[in-house]
């Protein structure tokens, strides 16, 4: 069965933000759009099917798969209503899918956008790579010279103590289907006394990431590759990092509990571009 991009939808104008974002993303892929729109079964009424709760998010959903194929006229689009809790639905939609697709809430400025409680949870428990869009996100944010040269950097937040393959795979790709430069920042905090002098941490850690990135460098040898070995706090320069970039690839990982890590939680509610947390062993 060929994979698909889901994205939830629950008709609010960041979830078509969203479902957008995931509809260029499908084709950048080559892959299927899926709809889905979750919501608990609602009481029985006396009121015509097309006023009940699940009528009318029927035809929301339709309508956004409507909206969408004149826009994406090349895209393959499914769309499904499902009738159950919205973070066990989208969990369950997470397993065949390719990439989960989540909207934000709204806006919050230049401090970055609102993740709801459903999007966090999901993120924080979804077997496959979630991607959190921000609400007013557009196709043209993604590219540089005011929305018409070639994308933004791809930006990959790396831990050396967990360098895993899941990861790396996924934050190569993202920027060879963009043709995008690939940056990596890995961060360290100050050493224990006894370990070293600061120059020689860094230059080990670089050396380090030099060696973690050689296979996937050969293997995607058309895509340029910047790297940042830097100290302070992850989530800082993750987030400075984010406001050039397409995309920022951060990890999680699995097994793991209701809720993300710091530098995951950080930067999905500050960052000025998409964030994709992408699970790992």
């Amino acid at each position: 069965m060929k994979r698909s991009i889901t994205v939830g939808i629950d008709g609010s104008v960041e979830s078509l933000d969203a479902a957008d974002w995931a509809a260029r993303e499908a084709l950048r892929r080559e892959l299927p759009l899926h709809l889905t729109h979750a919501s608990e079964s609602p009481s029985r009424t006396h009121l015509a099917e097309p006023d009940v709760p699940a009528g009318r998010e029927r035809r929301t959903l339709e309508r956004a798969a409507l909206g969408l194929s004149f826009g994406h006229p090349a895209l393959r689009i499914t769309h499904r209503y499902v009738s159950e809790p919205p973070v066990a639905a989208l969990l369950a939609a997470a397993e065949s899918s390719e990439t989960l697709v989540l909207g934000s809430c709204g806006f919050t400025g230049f401090a970055g956008f609102l993740v709801g409680s459903v999007a966090q949870a999901v993120a924080a428990r979804a077997t496959g790579p979630a991607v959190l869009i921000r609400a007013g996100e557009r196709a043209e944010d993604e590219r540089q010279g005011e929305g018409t040269g070639p994308y933004r950097p791809v930006v990959l937040g790396i831990d050396l103590d967990h360098p895993c393959d899941e990861l790396l795979e996924y934050a190569f790709d993202a920027a060879a289907i963009r043709r995008a430069r690939l940056d990596v920042v890995h961060t360290w905090g100050m050493p224990p006394a006894p370990y070293g002098p600061v120059a020689d941490v860094e230059v080990e850690n670089a050396n380090t990431l030099a060696a973690v990135l050689a296979p996937w460098r050969s293997k995607f040898a058309d895509t340029e590759v910047r790297t940042e070995v830097v100290h302070g706090r992850a989530g800082h320069h993750l987030l400075m990092a984010s406001t050039k970039a397409s995309l920022l690839v951060v990890g999680r990982r699995m097994p793991s509990g209701p809720h993300l890590g710091l530098v995951a939680h950080s930067v999905i509610h500050h960052s000025l571009c998409p964030v994709a947390v992408v699970p790992h062993a």
